[in-house]
């Protein structure tokens, strides 16, 4: 089948755009005048709080908004095409062919009864009807595009035998099989590791220039926009609030909502105690309940009663003194933009206290049959998940374990909470070892010691619990008061101390938001007076400016109560802004260990560098080095010899004699109690050049 005409103007324009969904009691308008353009071999960023309409204008798009979504003004033109106006048959054609879109779940693209090389080659075939056998050649260029080893191992296999790195690239080499002109991407490495991130996002780059793909790229992570995008959108509530270059909207903000979302997230300077993350007041509108006049008026420090709630809609306006950047403000001209940001409450540092928990040399094996996926007997083999752990947690410290997905963080919460018990090794809290208890065996105020907030907050609650149902079960099991009246007031108690409206306890989970569901997770964790709280990643499913309220509430919480935080994550950003101490762990090992200055600084172990290079940061003024790590992380069943991490360093040549293949390297302190495990010399530590530096520039 043939392309679309060749066409001189923009790829795509949406031009004032509505779309509604349509219920048996009202219309629901999703999207309202909503207007944006990309050019050829532009990337444009489409940024913005979950729900306010980002993945319903790219399925707008795609014309692809079920029975109840409709366009109900306004108009989407591809290549100087009205979509609108094309045959079923005309969109398929262009679907997958001329347009292209990559979704945040990989396996959701990808057939699992199928082998890869047959998806990638169905593309072309079904398109374009050329030879399956030219097609499978086409399959192997792409895969070989997209930087995976043994392309002809890759064809060959079925999706679940990849890692979810390899599988989110071969759902980018489908999309880029016929060569679109535009590629949609829908928040395409919200599941994946930072380092497998950055590799992603370098790909997609490069990919774009190669194939002179235009992009829109949806996202809430704004430190990914400034390094994959050339324009950027801000949406709010149905609405685009500000669109202009990336320099421009980065550096001089011109709508009081992309001013918010940039003072909730952790950039450098942020600090817990001196320059706390301001999170946006209040709560996101739902679409049938918006406010007259400008959408984000009850949220916005600037509101002018009179002016800004007016009933007619505010139309998008042009930025003076700036080419393509206009904003929905009609504040716009009254507003300093550069008068400093009122700031929330500091607070004095937490000193921490006695230490609550040691670790002395933890191990964590598990034994599988080498050849189990296959389901046949055969000789044993370890699973090597923990290695050698060792550290100690005190009193009201925060101390963020951190590493891509299989170092071991999960597996040591696990045996922490008595899920799993140690192979060899100690855990004393308190003084008392607890690794060789299992939590059915382990006494109420143990359990009630060591508490968890889990990553998805949609998933730990109980649906047919009321909130303070769910609050008052834990009292009940930890053994707080002695009758329901006094439990009752310690629950109210709780959604204080978690900022929410006491009325909430009446409510039902699926009546709140993710943020809401969150704080309820929090404060079940905190309602037994737990001495060690593990948080795992327990921000990365909320947006970002719901992230700077949890954030916030754990620190106030453990100001408190002088509990003791154990922060497991991948995001460095929310792990320098939160964190007293930092463990980097690789493959089951500590690699290094010291303070959040001392880790964040050179000297770096080689894999914290990597791991700091890859956290995208959304600030115009910050240089990072550039390094992007080969390969995935090994498997715990087959560890490489030596150095754990020596498959993947960038300076194993640094080392001479081949030690880093052959013997597992010493965990030395350096200055003040910093650890890292590493071959390389003092003097090559400690000439390290810092990962990233702030240009002295202002705003």
């Amino acid at each position: 089948m043939s392309k679309l005409k060749p066409y001189d103007g923009p790829i795509l324009e949406i031009d004032q755009l509505s779309i509604s969904f349509f219920t048996r009691l009202r219309e629901i308008p999703a999207v309202m005048d909503f207007s944006v353009d990309i050019q050829p071999g532009e990337a444009v960023g489409l940024v913005g709080e979950s729900g306010c309409g980002k993945s319903t204008v790219a399925l707008g798009v795609m014309q692809d908004l079920g029975v109840n979504g409709r366009i109900v003004g306004g108009a989407v033109r591809f290549k100087g095409q009205d979509l609108s106006q094309l045959s079923p048959e005309e969109l398929r054609d262009i679907r997958g062919n001329e347009i292209a879109m990559i979704y945040q779940e990989p396996m959701a693209s990808l057939n699992p009864a199928m082998r890869v090389g047959q998806q990638l080659s169905e593309v072309p075939m079904i398109h374009e009807g050329i030879p399956q056998a030219q097609a499978r050649q086409r399959a192997l260029d792409v895969v070989r595009d997209v930087k995976l080893p043994d392309p002809e191992r890759i064809l060959r296999s079925y999706p679940h035998q990849l890692s979810g790195g390899q599988q989110q690239r071969i759902v980018i080499a489908m999309a880029l099989m016929s060569k679109p002109a535009l590629l949609i991407l829908d928040e395409p490495t919200t599941a994946l590791d930072v380092t497998v991130e950055a590799a992603v996002v370098e790909l997609v780059k490069d990919l774009g220039k190669k194939y002179g793909t235009s992009m829109l790229f949806i996202s809430h992570n704004l430190g990914l926009v400034l390094e994959t995008c050339d324009r950027i959108c801000v949406m709010y509530s149905g609405e685009a609030v500000e669109t202009g270059s990336i320099k421009d909207v980065f550096d001089q903000m011109q709508h009081p909502y992309t001013q918010a979302l940039f003072r909730s997230i952790p950039l450098p300077g942020a600090d817990k105690n001196t320059r706390p993350l301001v999170a946006i007041p209040g709560n996101f509108p739902l679409p049938h309940e918006r406010p007259t006049g400008c959408n984000f008026g009850p949220r916005c420090d600037y509101f002018a009663p009179g002016q800004c709630d007016q009933r007619a809609a505010i139309p998008m306006q042009p930025a003076k003194g700036f080419e393509r950047h206009a904003s929905r403000c009609l504040r716009m001209s009254d507003i300093d933009w550069n008068a400093p940001i009122a700031t929330a409450v500091k607070t004095t540092a937490c000193d921490p206290g006695k230490v609550v928990l040691k670790v002395d040399n933890l191990r964590k094996y598990y034994e599988v049959a080498a050849n189990a996926l296959l389901g046949a007997r055969g000789d044993k083999k370890l699973v090597k998940a923990n290695e050698c752990l060792s550290f100690e947690a005190h009193e009201g410290e925060t101390l963020a374990i951190v590493g891509e997905s299989g170092c071991g963080k999960s597996t040591f919460a696990k045996v922490l909470m008595g899920l799993e018990t140690a192979t060899d090794g100690q855990i004393l809290l308190d003084g008392r070892n607890i690794e060789q208890t299992p939590i059915n065996a382990r006494d109420t105020q143990t359990v009630a010691d060591i508490q968890m907030v889990f990553q998805n907050p949609f998933d730990t609650l109980n649906p047919s619990m009321t909130v303070g149902r769910q609050i008052l079960r834990a009292l009940e099991v930890f053994g707080h008061g002695t009758s329901h009246a006094q439990r009752h007031g310690e629950m109210m108690r709780a959604l204080d101390l978690v900022k929410l409206p006491r009325e909430f306890a009446t409510r039902m989970p699926r009546q709140l938001s993710g943020g809401q569901k969150q704080r309820v997770g929090i404060a079940r964790a905190f309602a037994g007076g737990a001495r060690i709280v593990v948080a795992d990643e327990p921000v990365s499913a909320l947006d970002v400016s719901v992230q700077a309220a949890v954030a916030d509430l754990l620190m106030d919480i453990q100001h408190d109560q002088k509990t003791t935080l154990l922060f497991i994550s991948h995001d460095l950003s929310i792990v320098r802004y939160l964190s007293d101490r930092v463990m980097v762990m690789y493959l089951g090992h500590v690699v290094e260990l010291g303070s959040t200055a001392q880790v964040f600084a050179p000297p770096y172990h080689p894999y914290t560098e990597a791991l700091l290079s890859a956290v995208p940061i959304a600030d115009t003024r910050v240089k990072k080095k550039h390094i992007v790590l080969e390969g995935d992380v090994p498997s715990a069943l087959n560890p490489p010899p030596g150095c754990p991490f020596q498959t993947r360093c960038p300076r194993k040549s640094d080392v001479p004699g081949g030690l880093c293949d052959t013997q597992l390297p010493p965990l030395r302190t350096l200055d003040n109690g910093h650890q890292i495990k590493c071959h390389l010399s003092d003097a090559i530590l400690s000439g390290m050049d810092p990962v990233f530096k702030i240009s002295p520039e202002n705003r």
